[in-house]
């Protein structure tokens, strides 16, 4: 099961992620999560939203270049050593994890967003492992 996570390419000046974050404010698009990588030219801003496809939608009508893509939100329990046994089963499948950043809605849950290189190969994993998920439902619920 995946979620669909918001990328946003934005020039790295003063002021710019400032009128992304007001495009989706001003649309009722809740940031549940973000991520923000930078160069000295451009950033990939990425954010997990509850209706990804209307921030889309409203980012591209106010000149944003965006794109959804296919996520895993796992939960994972909030304790030591509980996101290394996650990684080590990935590991031991094969598949190559491109990139993660912590997602917390819940007081006594952990969730991490997790982008990888195979998204058939990595649902599968989750599911055979009972490894519980997160949908663009589940978000829009929150």
């Amino acid at each position: 099961m995946f979620a669909k996570q918001l990328t946003v390419f934005i020039e790295n000046r003063t002021g710019r992620l400032s009128e992304v974050l007001s495009v989706l404010k001003e649309n009722d698009v809740n940031i549940l999560s973000m991520s923000l990588a930078d160069t000295t030219e451009f950033g990939l801003l990425r954010l997990i939203v509850d209706n990804a496809a209307k921030g889309k939608e409203k980012l591209t009508e106010n000149g944003f270049s965006s794109l959804l893509s296919d996520v895993s939100i796992i939960n994972i329990p909030h304790k030591v050593g509980s996101l290394q046994t996650l990684l080590k089963t990935i590991d031991e499948n094969g598949v190559n994890i491109e990139y993660m950043y912590g997602l917390s809605i819940e007081s006594d849950k952990a969730y991490v967003v997790l982008k990888a290189s195979d998204t058939a190969k990595i649902d599968e994993i989750f599911t055979q492992n009972g490894i519980k998920t997160l949908s663009c439902d589940d978000l829009k619920n929150i």
